[in-house]
């Protein structure tokens, strides 16, 4: 089976719960960005990295915004059910922008980065990287993979979500919304695009918006039926 999970920001423990040891050998967890466990490249980073990708189930992630990504650019891209990805180690993949991929017989279409919220403090203190937010050509990509497949997919998995699922999780916080082009871009691919379920990880909650979006952070959901796997 497939399953979703938020920003780990290489938090281990979301590995250790129990509901990540319902999964079985041959299943899929999918992480909507902020992976964290490709930052330093460290030794303990390292050790950390052969033990996830020792797991029984696959672990594939998004890139969310807080990446490094001159780390994660130095992985070779190949193709992995249908779609390029960067395999890290073992069973850990990367799943790159504007992809469609073939688990299980769920088609499921990825779109990582965003632009930080943080964007102007992280600019000024030299820590943020352009990569971050995905370029034309990906998102391009990412189109003509939708139309290529019919304008239909099973998933849709992100970092971000539209800018109205965006304004209306925002509602009633204190922030500034900062709606960006990317948002608006997933808005045009949910009026053009047939989908089951949505995706993302960025806002750090978990919340059903309504039966097809889907906000994930700490829970681990059944990706086909938007079932929470309880801890």
């Amino acid at each position: 089976m497939v399953y979703i999970t938020g920003d780990t920001h290489g938090d281990i423990s979301r590995f250790q719960s129990t509901a990540a040891k319902c999964l079985k050998k041959g299943d899929t967890l999918i992480i909507c960005g902020d992976f964290g466990f490709i930052w330093d490249d460290s030794k303990q980073e390292q050790k950390i990295l052969k033990q996830l990708g020792k797991k029984k189930y696959n672990i594939c992630f998004l890139d969310g915004t807080h990446e490094n990504f001159d780390l994660l650019n130095e992985y070779e891209v190949s193709e992995w059910n249908g779609g390029k990805v960067r395999h890290i180690i073992g069973n850990v993949y990367h799943l790159m922008r504007g992809q469609i991929y073939d688990i299980e017989g769920i088609k499921i279409f990825t779109m990582g980065g965003g632009e930080s919220p943080d964007i102007d403090m992280r600019f000024d203190n030299d820590a943020w990287s352009r990569d971050e937010i995905p370029t034309q050509i990906e998102l391009l990509d990412g189109a003509d993979n939708i139309e290529k497949n019919g304008c239909k997919v099973d998933l849709i998995i992100t970092h971000e979500p539209p800018s109205k699922i965006k304004g209306f999780l925002m509602l009633n916080s204190n922030e500034r919304i900062r709606v960006t082009a990317l948002n608006a871009y997933f808005e045009q691919l949910g009026s053009a695009c047939e989908f089951e379920k949505w995706y993302f990880g960025s806002m750090h909650i978990d919340k059903h918006i309504s039966s097809s979006h889907i906000a994930v952070f700490n829970n681990i959901i059944e990706a086909k039926t938007g079932k929470i796997v309880y801890r």
